[in-house]
């Protein structure tokens, strides 16, 4: 009998993938404009409120922690339940406490919102990166992901310039800040109608011996695919994977090392990628910028951000996945030391800009690797914890950054980013397996 995965692998990119693909990354818009808006509006919220620099931390830090048990209990939920059911429940907590955290009346209600939408968010990125790799075939996996986060990373600039232009003002005499908390529920309750359409992943129907309902959708992807022209027989040796979505499983002999280097590289690569979006306004404003001129330098960096995404294009599927991590990695460390002690204006946004383009090609890299490496059993569950660890990481950041950025200066905490950057990059040197054109079964077995 021919597995799922070998009928999927031989398709070419059908209707079915292309929509996937758009709607995915829509879903991720909202992901990481929520994630940037916390950097947009931390030195926002320190007037609102009346707070010191000192207490943006647990504002910073409190959805990011959120996250963590979002990503690392949805992504189990999505190997029990089905990615596409998880895809429902996250958006619909998400959607409900972003809007409740626009009513927010004291800091502590901001807080607790805050947190309880990033349990909702926290798992939107490893299960899309989960979700188009298994419908998605080998040879186009990485191209039509990083399509996906193309379209996703708008939503930083979006975060970047909505507020620039809400925050200085009160449409309708409500703060600025609150409309963009409304933006990004009601955004993410339109996505959620979107993603009900969606089939369900087939590889994850057959490893739950659902086998009726996968050979449904993919042969409704043959039929697509056999309108344009004649499929290519499928490989013999991609065979179905079964198994139980355990933490055991994960940890015990036989993935093991590689969920501990992708536990250790999360830990390290949030400081990197996440250490600049958030905590640049704050950079800027430590450097004597006012907060309208350092949203309007945050607005310009973070257009680097989708423009970097689409630079990893022509390249995803030409340079393994583990060289487009490390040598991005490496050119962000130095854009991020050239930008710490810069100080005109012209060097400070185009080290920005060079620093958010590189990361998006790490991004991508990255969100499609960590995927790759395990079974799809197990696949949501991995990427999840370890994912969910590097949220963990982002929530603890602003307590060690801030305090070096204000003790020492940008200069200082630009180091530190660079420092984790480098523990990422012999990380991935030393114990990250070749993915790039393998069918997952092969990468996993």
């Amino acid at each position: 009998m021919i597995s799922i995965a070998a009928r999927l692998n031989r398709l070419p990119p059908t209707r079915i993938h292309r929509q996937a693909t758009i709607i995915a990354g829509i879903g991720s818009f909202f992901d990481l404009f929520d994630i940037f808006l916390a950097g947009v509006l931390g030195t926002v919220l320190t007037q609102q409120f009346h707070l010191t620099r000192a207490a943006l931390p647990p504002i910073i830090g409190s959805s990011f922690i959120g996250m963590f048990f979002g990503a690392t209990l949805l992504g189990r939920y999505a190997d029990r339940a089905g990615r596409r059911t998880a895809f429902l429940l996250n958006l619909g907590i998400y959607s409900g406490f972003t809007l409740l955290g626009a009513f927010s009346v004291d800091l502590t209600m901001l807080i607790v919102t805050r947190f309880l939408a990033g349990i909702g968010i926290g798992a939107e990125l490893p299960l899309v990166d989960a979700y188009l790799s298994e419908l998605l075939p080998a040879r186009h996996r990485g191209r039509y992901t990083a399509w996906a986060y193309t379209i996703g990373f708008f939503g930083i600039p979006a975060a970047g310039f909505l507020a620039r232009i809400l925050v200085p003002r009160q449409p309708l005499g409500i703060d600025g800040w609150r409309w963009m908390f409304v933006a990004g529920s009601l955004g993410a309750a339109i996505v959620w109608v979107s993603r009900s359409k969606l089939p369900e992943s087939p590889r994850w129907l057959e490893s739950m011996g659902r086998t009726a309902e996968a050979d449904a959708i993919v042969s409704r992807m043959e039929r697509e695919a056999e309108a344009v022209g004649p499929l290519a027989a499928p490989e013999p040796n991609e065979i179905a994977q079964s198994g139980h979505a355990r933490f055991r499983a994960i940890f015990g002999p036989r993935y093991r090392g590689r969920t501990l280097m992708l536990c250790v590289f999360h830990i390290f690569q949030t400081v990197g990628y996440y250490g600049f979006g958030t905590l640049v306004p704050t950079v800027l404003a430590a450097k004597g910028y006012s907060i309208v001129t350092s949203l309007t330098f945050t607005s310009l960096t973070f257009i680097g951000y989708p423009v970097g995404s689409a630079l990893s294009l022509p390249v995803v599927e030409r340079v393994d996945r583990r060289w487009l991590i490390v040598g991005s990695a490496a050119l962000m460390s130095v854009f991020g030391l050239a930008l710490g002690y810069a100080s005109a204006p012209g060097v400070i946004l185009t080290m920005g800009f060079f620093y958010t383009a590189t990361s998006n090609v790490f991004s991508n890299a990255l969100h499609i690797f960590q995927v790759e490496i395990f079974p799809t059993f197990a696949r949501a569950t991995a990427a999840g914890t370890a994912y969910g660890l590097s949220r963990l990481s982002t929530g603890a950041m602003p307590f060690v950054l801030v305090p070096v950025l204000d003790r020492w200066g940008p200069g200082a905490m630009f180091a530190v980013i660079a420092a984790a950057l480098w523990i990422v990059i012999l990380d991935i040197t030393l114990f990250a397996p070749k993915t790039t054109g393998r069918s997952l079964e092969t990468i996993s077995q």
